[in-house]
């Protein structure tokens, strides 16, 4: 049953990163986005645990240390991408899985038998081969520390999950600890954000008042022109894109109480396949040979974890 969930798990996320892909391509505050997508989960989880009575345990404090885990992966993988090489950074935070798996033996003892060692190791393959481009290369690794640090963060995401089922925390309550965790840290976030861009405008504001009549008007009409969305607007778009989110956590934290985190983990990361699949048919972007080898390798694993 843990991989139902978990695939369900990987299409959420999936529609959830080609949103986060639409979204990149407008003037907007990313910051605000991600608050509103965190608020959206607080808030979806705290209307749960209400209607249902969930005991909010002390085991449900593990959500702040997922909130934590997942902000601190977005930021590291945003700065990846911002400073250093796409295609690297993009390679690097699809392994969260192997130290998933790595540290789940350390701290558990969770072993894989050898078809199931044998289904990770082509999952996690496939993904390697949808991940990588061709301009990749061993000699730019620039951005490289900003991947790794937000693979290890990622992966501390998914063990905080599975050790959260582990101790027996409620899902609502954890879930809402964890957005409303992640929510504040976006939040404060946006907030120096807002502060930074206020100084700018005054400082533009006092450099226009300075021009002459002509060139001070050009400037208006050009900001006007580069204006991005109101940060109200963005907030709410973020809402919407935290129902693909809310329920893709809901979905791999039950997974991990049903299955092993590593192989949870495995094929939840299949979620970069809708996004290609999306940029296949609705951006109309080509396969490459490899992306196709990646797709096929990734769906030999989920068949090959299905008869294991």
């Amino acid at each position: 049953m843990w991989i139902t969930f978990s695939i369900f798990a990987a299409i959420s996320f999936g529609l959830r990163g080609i949103l986060y892909h639409w979204t990149s391509q407008k003037p907007l505050n990313r910051n605000a986005l991600l608050c509103g997508t965190f608020v959206m989960g607080a808030l979806v989880n705290l209307i749960i645990s209400l209607s249902i009575s969930s005991t909010w345990s002390l085991a449900c404090l593990i959500g702040i240390q997922m909130g934590l885990f997942s902000f601190g992966g977005n930021a590291s993988m945003f700065k990846g991408f911002a400073v250093g090489k796409a295609s690297l950074v993009a390679v690097l935070t699809s392994l969260p899985s192997v130290v998933v798996v790595i540290m789940a033996f350390f701290m558990w003892n969770e072993r894989l038998h050898l078809m199931q060692l044998i289904a990770f190791l082509i999952i996690v393959g496939g993904v390697l081969l949808v991940r990588y481009s061709n301009d990749l290369s061993l000699k730019d690794l620039k951005g490289a520390q900003w991947g790794i640090l937000a693979t290890l963060l990622f992966a501390g995401n998914d063990l905080s999950g599975k050790w959260s089922t582990m101790m027996g925390a409620e899902l609502y309550p954890s879930m809402f600890m964890l957005f409303t965790t992640g929510a504040i840290c976006f939040g404060l976030w946006w907030m120096k954000d807002r502060r930074a861009e206020a100084s700018e405008a005054r400082a533009q504001i006092a450099a226009a008042s300075a021009m002459p009549a002509q060139v001070n008007t050009g400037m208006v009409a050009s900001s006007a022109k580069t204006s991005r969305w109101s940060d109200k607007r963005t907030f709410l778009i973020g809402m919407a894109v935290g129902t693909t989110n809310t329920l893709g956590m809901m979905l791999i934290i039950t997974a991990f109480g049903l299955g092993k985190a590593g192989l949870v983990s495995a094929v939840v990361a299949l979620n970069v396949l809708i996004v290609l699949l999306y940029t296949r048919f609705i951006v109309k972007d080509r396969f490459t040979r490899t992306e196709i080898a990646g797709i096929v390798l990734s769906f030999l694993g989920i068949m090959r974890l299905f008869g294991a």
